[in-house]
């Protein structure tokens, strides 16, 4: 198989270096508007640079990964099903709802496969949450709560173009709650506090937020997220039951100092960023694209699936800026394939 990759940033090396040591990819594409960042990353991994985008879809590839910035996904996804070819991107799809939902009308239309970068759908730790909720062994499902924070805010040049706090990164979150418990969320209340660096008020955008989300079977979830965590990257989720509590990334690299005279001794070695605590999650979502491409099984994460947790993260920003309480029937989008 020989794969395109448009976008050598961060990210976008990590599944560059996977991809090359793929036994089923035999070749490797990568461009980005830096030549010289994408001649840096092909020359350290064996595969070849393109000088643009139009090379590589001129030059003949079976599917496309997508890992540029975030303003140039949709396009880059319309770009792809036009070409009739298999797409792997990072989530979001798109920064705002409307473009969202312009990209996955002509995914529709071309019938062309596309996957959508949701990694934690990989992780052993979800996976093994996401059992235990369907297997039953928690009993009824009556409360979620659900953490990410990050070690440092990014640069602030980033924030403006991010889409906020709610659809960059508690998005994340929802896609989880809904993974996990397979059930729908119904009603949000969100909030938020730009406290922090002058950076995020000048962005209009909050450095720290919280959701109460109410899901279709009365399941109570609450989602926090913070930019500004020195302790570490911190991303959790507990599921308490009528029979049994649960919790996903409880380690001993977590960023939490217990306070109690027996408790656990703090991480000495806490996790730094979302790379490195999610490394396996990341080979392993490319990995479930080549197969998916193959034909070798379904699709892990379509483009509604990400759809869906957009319009959360949507009903969330109404909330926090109107504060009140806000039905996701009031979300566009639900036609396109969301609840």
């Amino acid at each position: 198989m020989r794969i395109g990759l448009i976008g050598t940033g961060r990210i976008g090396t990590f599944h560059a270096k996977a991809l090359a040591g793929h036994a089923e990819v035999g070749g490797l594409l990568v461009t980005d508007v830096d030549r010289e960042r994408a001649a840096a990353v092909a020359r350290a991994i064996g595969a070849t640079a393109a000088p643009t985008v139009d090379e590589v879809f001129a030059w003949g590839v079976d599917a496309v990964v997508i890992t540029s910035a975030t303003s140039a996904h949709a396009e880059l996804i319309r770009r792809a099903a036009r070409a009739g070819l298999p797409a792997f991107c990072e989530k979001p799809i798109a920064p705002d709802l409307e473009g969202t939902l312009r990209a996955l009308r002509v995914v529709a239309e071309e019938g062309t496969p596309l996957q959508i970068g949701f990694m934690r759908r990989f992780d052993a730790g979800y996976g093994a949450a996401r059992a235990a909720v369907r297997e039953g062994r928690l009993g009824r499902l009556h409360t979620v709560r659900a953490v990410t924070s990050d070690a440092a805010p990014p640069p602030a040049a980033y924030l403006p173009v991010s889409g906020g706090l709610y659809r960059d990164c508690l998005v994340h979150d929802f896609d989880m709650v809904r993974w996990v418990t397979g059930r729908e969320v119904t009603e949000v209340y969100a909030t938020g506090a730009d406290a922090g660096p002058r950076m995020f008020r000048d962005a209009g955008d909050v450095d720290t937020a919280a959701a109460l989300l109410t899901l279709d079977d009365g399941t109570l979830a609450t989602a926090t997220a913070t930019r500004c965590n020195g302790a570490g990257y911190d991303v959790r989720m507990e599921l308490a039951g009528e029979r049994d509590t649960i919790a996903v990334g409880l380690d001993d690299r977590t960023p939490i100092t217990s306070t109690e005279p027996k408790g656990p001794p703090p991480a000495t070695d806490p996790w730094p960023g979302f790379l490195e605590r999610f490394a396996p999650a990341y080979r392993a979502e490319l990995d479930a694209f080549v197969r998916y491409v193959q034909g070798d099984r379904g699709n892990p994460c379509d483009g509604h699936e990400a759809l869906a947790a957009l319009r959360v993260a949507e009903a969330c920003e109404v909330s926090r800026r109107e504060h009140r309480p806000v039905r996701l029937e009031e979300i566009p989008g639900a036609e396109a394939g969301g609840p």
